[in-house]
């Protein structure tokens, strides 16, 4: 139970919620109880009419039909009150539920990158819904049924030992061979439930790739092998639940057959004890054969509860294993900083902790407010890590960063993300409208704003060429548009964000040289007063950047304006050099 402690503060949370059910429990539980009592009360009446010899029954007729009116008035505030139980105690737990599934969405957005590089998506996804689901079912039938069960036995032992201490010991014999073999059950539902949640998270796991990458398997005509290993695995997994459901099977028969050898002793001991005088009517013998009967249903839910809590501790601790993950990259400014766009690098080192791969070595520079850095190298040299070190999605091994002369760990990372504007090279769009997905940099954005950020980035053309223009809705992760068309809604929506700072990452790579062209025109003006670094292969995103520098393993190997670089020998001059013969022959 220790992994559900987590859960505590939300009990405390809705805490008067939570007494108001036990409170209305309790008095549902004492009104259950005017029913054996007045079964009794008529056996007993029926009992002492037969040895009276008396010849009118009006007066026991009457007797009866007021024990049957109480019998049913009392069955149905019960019930009423049970139905209020369950409003309080099951609404309670969906509010536990919504507080946790945003408690978890909240972790996962804090988490840095190099968690997702660690985790699988599915498995994620596995947790937030199927995990939070068990653990709702514990917080919410678990509980209400433990109380109500507790609060059943309590009274009701309590009302059988009043009326006959010796038969309520005969009654509860069996419950200690039941407590064992919840225990045993339960020991074991724990374990089998944990491996089916992991096999449950392969699945999703392996799914959620399958349908992610579908076009690349169909391509390969790939379909039977991934048929085949999606069967293998789904079998796993059913291996798994049916396991799980064979052994939470035992639960219902054994409840049940323990309840009869109670109702067995009661006959057997009660019949014998009112043989010999000790009971003195017939009347407490059917009152206990009542009261084990309303323990069958607690007894035997038992088994249920003791199931979901078992299942509610494999999925919490699934859950607690990422929330009590401290995020790597914390904001240590809670202040509001403002950004006016300065960028300095003072001998910046990256090492990935995944790969270990050095991925920057003392790299130093400096970008005032308002200027453009280009900078170019080949593939894996750290052109990426520098953007992504400036969005602060991972912090420096070594050495500073400073943004406007502050070390940038100690600008509010919220202002700092807001105030930048980030197209990544592998453009990411939303299952949205084109519109929403532009909207996506500035939600209160006019219609006017994102028309003319989607004419900025060259875009607007095509997207009036669709039949419902900025209304068309995209496929899953922008399937619906080209290569070049992502990109360039992806610069629309960083301009229209109007941030200090604008990183674009090779983001030009899927566009044609005429169209590229036309986006860097219109972006150098728009960057006039932004502080814009822009990372690419080709020398013509580059070459009216203030600055340049080229990068290769990890170091500057060159710095300059366009003029400086071409006029020296060096990889910008060969480039230089190289791209423009292949521009003359195109």
């Amino acid at each position: 139970m220790k992994e559900l402690r987590y859960l505590n503060k939300y009990f405390i949370k809705y805490k008067y919620s939570f007494l108001l059910g036990i409170i209305i429990t309790i008095i549902a539980q004492i009104f259950s109880l005017f029913t054996p009592k007045l079964i009794s009360k008529s056996f007993n009446e029926i009992e002492a009419f037969s040895k009276s010899n008396a010849v009118d029954t009006t007066l026991i007729s009457q007797q009866l039909i007021s024990n049957i009116l109480l019998i049913i008035a009392t069955t149905i505030i019960a019930g009423f009150l049970t139905f209020l139980m369950r409003q309080t105690l099951i609404v309670m737990s969906r509010h536990i539920e919504f507080d946790l599934k945003n408690e978890v969405f909240r972790q996962y957005e804090n988490l840095s990158q190099n968690f997702y590089k660690q985790n699988r998506t599915g498995d994620l996804m596995n947790r937030i819904s199927e995990d939070v689901s068990k653990v709702r079912m514990y917080v919410g039938p678990a509980v209400m049924y433990s109380i109500n069960t507790f609060i059943r036995f309590a009274i009701v032992i309590g009302y059988m030992y009043n009326v006959s201490p010796r038969l309520t010991l005969y009654t509860i014999l069996p419950l200690p061979i039941l407590s064992y073999c919840i225990f045993k059950l339960s020991s074991e539902i724990n374990k089998r439930s944990t491996t089916f949640q992991q096999y449950l998270s392969k699945v999703s796991s392996y799914t959620q790739e399958i349908f992610s990458g579908i076009r690349v398997i169909k391509a390969y005509s790939l379909e039977d092998q991934h048929q085949a290993n999606i069967t293998n695995l789904a079998n796993e997994s059913k291996s798994k639940s049916l396991s799980l459901a064979k052994i939470q099977s035992l639960f219902g028969p054994l409840m049940l057959a323990l309840i009869g050898v109670s109702n067995l002793v009661v006959i057997y001991f009660g019949g014998l004890m009112y043989i010999d005088g000790t009971i003195k009517s017939l009347g407490t013998i059917a009152e206990f054969i009542l009261y084990v009967n309303m323990l069958t249903w607690p007894v035997a839910s038992l088994g249920w509860v003791s199931s979901m809590v078992q299942e509610a501790e494999a999925s919490q601790k699934r859950l607690n294993e990422f929330l009590k993950i401290v995020p790597e990259i914390q904001n240590k400014n809670p202040n509001k900083s403002k950004i006016d766009g300065g960028i300095t690098f003072e001998n910046v080192s990256y090492t990935y902790e995944d790969t270990h791969i050095k991925a920057l070595q003392n790299v130093s520079f400096t970008v005032h407010k308002g200027e453009t850095l280009a900078i170019l190298g080949k593939t894996g040299s750290g052109k990426s890590t520098i953007l992504a070190l400036l969005s602060r999605l991972y912090d420096a091994t070594s050495g500073q960063i400073l943004i406007d002369n502050k070390e940038i760990s100690q600008v509010n990372l919220f202002d700092l993300r807001s105030s930048t504007g980030v197209v990544p090279q592998d453009a990411f769009l939303f299952s949205d409208s084109i519109k929403n997905n532009i909207k996506f940099g500035k939600e209160e954005a006019t219609d006017q704003e994102v028309e003319a950020a989607a004419k900025s980035a060259v875009v607007h053309d095509n997207i009036i060429g669709f039949s419902k223009g900025y209304d068309t809705v995209l496929g899953e992760r922008g399937i619906t548009l080209s290569g070049g068309q992502k990109q360039r809604v992806s610069i629309a929506r960083a301009i229209i964000k109007n941030p200090a700072i604008l990183l674009f990452d090779d983001c030009l790579s899927a566009v044609d040289t005429e169209t590229e062209e036309a986006i860097l025109n219109n972006l150098y003006e728009i960057c006039k007063n932004k502080t814009t670094i822009i990372v690419s292969h080709r020398v013509s995103s580059a070459k009216n950047a203030d600055k340049i520098i080229i990068i290769e393993d990890g170091k500057i190997i060159q710095q300059g304006s366009h003029n400086q670089l071409i006029n020296e020998e060096g990889h910008y001059a060969t480039l230089y050099l190289k791209q423009l013969s292949e521009k003359e022959l195109l």
